[in-house]
């Protein structure tokens, strides 16, 4: 119930127990203006209020309420509005959307190099799954072999991607930092392979649509084509466990 919910940093703020301002929120929400914001009366928040039952925020900011609390205290009552967004319903949806959307992401290897050989190697790199007109939820990305991300691929092609919503303007417009959970990342896992001949039009029309200052790098570092071939699809979109989906949807 609370998946399509996100708390405003702008307008949430922690409620006393008891006092002068919990009185007030309290004679100010009736149970007809009580939004039915989340299903589950048991859930991550305890109640949701109306915007009207805090038409006196401003005398308010300057009471216990405007008090962060303490360490391992916990806020009585929140806020709750439902989230804005332009993904499609449903966590597939939301998965399509940060792929289609993200213009660059995370990618995690396994290193090839000596001193690090094995060990985990990540990177941020530019990507497209498609030409404007065109989405294929496939990240194609215009990589060196002078990368270590690269060198690290072509001798071992398993990585994970991570496409995090901070690219888009849902967390920034709502203030929510990017490692909040409210804040959606999607992480693809599988094969990183080279761009086959028939393939290096649309990859091109892809890259370079989306990124057109690419084709100005210097061409003495060998640039290619590689896509992922994606195997497995992690969602995390709320509190709590991260959610598989299935490559198919």
């Amino acid at each position: 119930g609370a998946a399509g919910y996100v708390v405003v940093s702008s307008v949430s703020w922690p409620l006393p127990e008891a006092g002068a301002a919990a009185d007030e929120l309290h004679s100010s929400s009736t149970e007809e203006a009580l939004p039915a914001l989340l299903e589950e009366a048991g859930g991550l928040w305890k109640q949701s209020y109306p915007a009207s039952a805090f038409r006196g925020d401003a005398a308010l900011g300057s009471g216990p309420a405007a008090r962060r609390p303490g360490p391992g205290a916990a806020p009585a009552r929140m806020f709750s509005y439902r989230r804005e967004g332009g993904a499609a319903p449903g966590r597939a949806g939301t998965a399509r959307f940060l792929a289609r959307h993200s213009t660059w992401g995370f990618v995690a290897t396994r290193a090839a190099r000596a001193k690090i050989q094995g060990m985990p190697y990540g990177n941020c790199l530019l990507l497209s799954d498609g030409p404007i007109n065109n989405s294929t939820g496939i990240p194609f990305f215009y990589v060196t072999p002078k990368d270590n991300t690269v060198t690290d691929l072509l001798k071992n092609p398993i990585a994970s991607l991570t496409l995090p919503e901070a690219d888009g303007n849902f967390c920034r417009r709502n203030v929510i930092d990017p490692e909040d959970p409210r804040c959606a990342r999607l992480t693809l896992t599988g094969q990183m392979v080279t761009v086959p001949p028939e393939e290096i039009e649309f990859a091109k029309q892809a890259m370079f649509s989306r990124h057109p200052v690419v084709r100005k790098w210097p061409r003495s570092y060998e640039w290619f084509f590689m896509k992922m071939s994606i195997e497995h699809v992690w969602l995390q979109s709320w509190y709590g466990e991260v959610s598989p989906i299935a490559v198919e949807e």
